[in-house]
């Protein structure tokens, strides 16, 4: 019932800049709240940014922290994430995902049993 439907990957030199969206649909009411996580080949999935739908609050990993920039719109229930500042390693599928349960530093560091993923976007950063 819950879903979530990123958008905005493509390619981008390095420096660049990218903006994704995360569409968030079945949340009734109550508590929410979308982080952005990413994977690259090899790697772990990280979670590098997380906001709580209600309040605002948000979590940002060390690897973004200054170049990208997570905001909400609650009325449509979209999350978005500005990428500033790319660079080569940042290249990985971006997913978002979402919780009812847990805030915004456990999502994001101990990211389980989500309620929704996202189908991934890429963003690849080459020149």
């Amino acid at each position: 019932q819950l879903q979530l439907v990123e958008s905005g990957g493509g390619l981008v030199q390095p420096g660049g800049s990218l903006s994704l969206s995360c569409a968030a649909s079945g949340f009734s009411s109550g508590y929410y709240a979308i982080g952005w996580f990413r994977q690259a080949p090899g790697k772990e999935r990280e979670g590098i940014s997380c906001i709580n739908m209600m309040d605002g609050s948000l979590y940002y990993a060390d690897s973004v922290k200054g170049r990208f920039t997570i905001s909400r719109d609650t009325a449509k229930s979209t999350v978005y994430l500005q990428m500033n500042s790319l660079k080569p390693e940042d290249t990985a599928v971006y997913y978002c995902g979402a919780t009812t349960t847990q805030g915004v530093l456990r999502l994001c560091v101990y990211p389980r049993d989500l309620d929704a993923w996202g189908q991934g976007t890429l963003v690849t950063v080459s020149s």
